[in-house]
C-alpha cells in the first residue's frame, strides 16, 4: 500500500494563536513535525487556512495546501488537502501539527494496522500515572477488543467502571489505556466520513471517532509505549525548550 502524511496546520487557536510557527529549539513547530514525518513517509503534505503558515513550509522547502477556513475537524482538512494534491495514495496518515516530538515509529505502527478502515495509536495508562491522569476529561480513554485490535469505544470518562473496586485502586486493578489523536484512513473510507452527519454519540463526547463507530467503521489500535509532548499552550511551548535545553 502507499502513503500520504498530511499535518492539518489551524493558525487560530483559543489558546495559542499562531502556534504553528512557535519556534522550538531554533526551528518552527510545524517544522518540527513535518521533518519528523519525512523520516518515514516519501510525502508529506501541510494543510493549513492560512497563507503564514503555507509561506514558512514554502521557506523550509516542505509542501503546503491551503485548505478552507471552515473545516470542523483536522480529518475534514486532510481530505480536502488529499484532493487538492491529486495523490493517489491508498492511505492518508493524520499527523497532529502540535506533536513536535513524534517518533517515525509511531507513524510505523499506524502503517503496520493495514489492511484495515482506519487506524489510531493508544498508549497503556503505567505505575507513573495518577488518579487524576486518568480521571482527566482531556485525555480520551479507549477500550478495544483484544482478540482483533479494534476499538470497541472512546471517552472521556474513565472505561470501563470497576464496580467493586475504590477509585484509588483503579490502575492497579486493570490497564487502562489513553488515546493518542493520530490517524491513518483509506483514502476511499477517509472520504465517506467527511459526508457523515455528526452524531449522537460524537456530540456528547466531543470526540469525532465515535461518529465513525456509530456508523460501523472499524478502527483498529495499535500500542505505542512512547508519550509524545503535544504543544497546546504557551506553556507547553516553554516546557518544550527546557526539554531541548534552550
Amino acid at each position: 500500500m502507499t502513503y500520504i502524511g498530511i499535518i492539518p496546520a489551524r493558525y487560530a487557536s483559543t489558546r495559542f494563536p499562531g502556534k504553528p510557527l512557535a519556534i522550538i529549539g531554533g526551528r518552527p513547530m510545524i517544522q518540527r513535525v513535518y521533518e519528523q514525518a519525512k523520516l518515514v513517509l516519501d510525502t508529506v503534505i501541510v494543510a493549513t487556512d492560512d497563507q503564514r503558515i503555507a509561506d514558512a513550509v514554502h521557506g523550509f522547502g516542505g509542501e503546503a495546501v491551503l485548505t478552507s477556513p471552515d473545516h470542523r475537524s483536522g480529518t475534514d482538512r486532510c481530505y480536502e488537502a488529499y484532493i487538492k494534491s491529486g495523490s493517489k495514495a491508498d492511505v492518508v496518515i493524520n499527523i497532529q501539527g502540535d506533536e513536535p516530538f513524534i517518533q517515525p515509529k509511531q507513524i510505523q505502527l499506524l502503517m503496520s494496522c493495514f489492511p484495515t478502515e482506519i487506524a489510531t495509536l493508544v498508549k497503556p495508562y503505567t505505575d507513573n500515572d495518577t488518579l487524576q491522569d486518568l480521571l482527566n476529561p482531556n485525555t480520551p480513554k479507549v477500550v478495544f477488543s483484544e482478540k482483533d485490535m479494534h476499538a470497541l469505544y472512546f471517552s472521556r470518562s474513565v472505561v470501563p467502571y470497576l464496580r467493586s473496586t475504590d477509585q484509588e485502586q483503579w490502575l492497579q486493578k486493570h490497564q487502562y489505556y489513553k488515546h493518542l489523536g493520530m490517524y491513518a484512513y483509506r483514502a476511499d473510507i477517509l472520504e465517506q466520513i467527511t459526508k457523515l452527519p455528526q452524531s449522537t454519540l460524537e456530540k456528547a463526547e466531543s470526540l469525532e471517532q465515535l461518529r465513525w463507530l456509530e456508523n460501523g467503521y472499524t478502527i483498529k489500535v495499535a500500542i505505542t509505549d512512547i508519550q509524545s509532548i503535544g504543544i497546546d499552550t504557551p506553556e507547553d511551548l516553554k516546557k518544550a525548550n527546557a526539554f531541548l535545553g534552550v
